[in-house]
């Protein structure tokens, strides 16, 4: 992620040192998505980290630091589920009802929601300079989806109408919406009717082995 370079280790850390680093930054994460950024203190980061005021002034000397590696870190790790085996490169229109599936089906997304849409709703709001980084993040997580569609169009899986970079926008954006109507509301269903009509859409530019096989003749 080119715009969360910011936010990188400046110096090669023991396994000891990136143990710590991660464990400061997970319960930062969490602190900010409770709290928010302004009312996270260090105080309340060193105790729930269990480090030391020095420790934490070493990994992250200012809060901008803190909140741009926190992105970092949180972007890291749900791009990584979404490149894993599980979807399959999002080749196919059923790897992106797997994904759909999987969030209907996770008992806890409605309490959750989106761990990095959440958080972008809090550091947001603040004049931390960061929003090139949030941006970034999901500039990332939106090409994952559409260089899935742009491999489907190449192999023939979906029109050529279809725009690959306006699906993508549509499908991130029905899980963002989703997700926080979702939570407001306590309940899975807004989440997985906002994917379940993205998807349907998607699935009007899927053409049949028929068509294919008319076009041959």
């Amino acid at each position: 992620m080119e715009a969360t370079t910011r936010a990188r280790v400046p110096h090669k850390l023991t396994d000891k040192g990136q143990a710590t680093r991660a464990r400061i930054l997970e319960h930062a994460a969490e602190l900010i998505y409770t709290k928010g950024v302004h009312a996270t203190n260090n105080e309340q980061l060193r105790r729930a980290a269990g480090v030391s005021g020095s420790q934490l002034n070493h990994y992250f000397p200012t809060k901008e630091s803190l909140v741009l590696a926190v992105i970092a870190w949180q972007a890291d790790r749900v791009l990584a589920f979404h490149r894993g085996e599980r979807f399959a490169s999002f080749d196919d229109l059923d790897a992106f009802r797997e994904w759909a599936d999987f969030y209907g089906g996770y008992e806890r997304a409605y309490q959750e929601g989106c761990s990095l849409g959440s958080l972008a709703s809090e550091i947001i709001k603040t004049d931390l300079d960061v929003h090139d980084e949030l941006a970034s993040a999901f500039d990332h997580w939106r090409d994952i989806f559409r260089d899935g569609l742009q491999h489907m169009q190449r192999l023939g899986r979906i029109s050529t109408d279809a725009d690959p970079t306006q699906l993508a926008n549509l499908l991130l954006s029905a899980f963002q919406g989703g997700s926080l109507l979702a939570q407001v509301a306590r309940d899975i269903t807004p989440l997985k009717d906002a994917l379940q009509a993205a998807i349907d859409y998607v699935q009007t530019f899927v053409r049949s082995p028929e068509v294919d096989v008319l076009q041959v003749r």
